[in-house]
């Protein structure tokens, strides 16, 4: 019996620590990499502005390259609606302290850029006027501010 109460704790204990690791981990690679964070919340399966936002700008190669060049950590908050698209419950947990944090008013798409510590440096409220090369390019300027 103490054996499954000690395997309980332990299952809880892990679930708790996974529930903040995506940010953590964003922001920890963010620091020994000296990016950016970018955070995107979405609506994938039912947000209009949402899904032209990811096919317009984030599944572009210009902004591919934005990752791939250690200028940015992206981090995406999914509320997705359909049963079939719904992420594990840690992610779930994780999305919606995101959300309470930097999204309260439920705006979506919204997209933040934070440095290392999670201090946010802009915003997008909806879908982007920019261009992907455009998006890609502010971004870059406001980590070259940062150094």
């Amino acid at each position: 019996m103490k054996t499954f109460f000690s395997a309980i704790f332990l299952a809880v204990c892990i679930t708790g620590l996974h529930a903040q690791s995506r940010m953590e981990a964003a922001k920890k690679t963010a620091k020994d990499h000296h990016e950016l964070i970018l955070l995107n919340f979405s609506g994938s399966d039912w947000c209009v502005p949402c899904i032209k936002l990811h096919k317009n700008i984030i599944d572009t190669e210009e902004f591919r390259q934005l990752e791939s060049d250690n200028v940015i950590v992206y981090l995406n908050a999914d509320f997705p609606r359909n049963k079939k698209n719904q992420p594990e419950e840690s992610i779930k947990k994780e999305n919606e302290h995101l959300a309470d944090t930097y999204n309260p008013k439920g705006i979506f798409p919204y997209t933040i850029l934070l440095d290392s510590e999670g201090k946010v440096l802009k915003t997008w409220e909806g879908l982007p006027s920019e261009n992907a090369l455009a998006f890609v390019t502010e971004i870059k300027s406001m980590k070259d501010s940062q150094n």
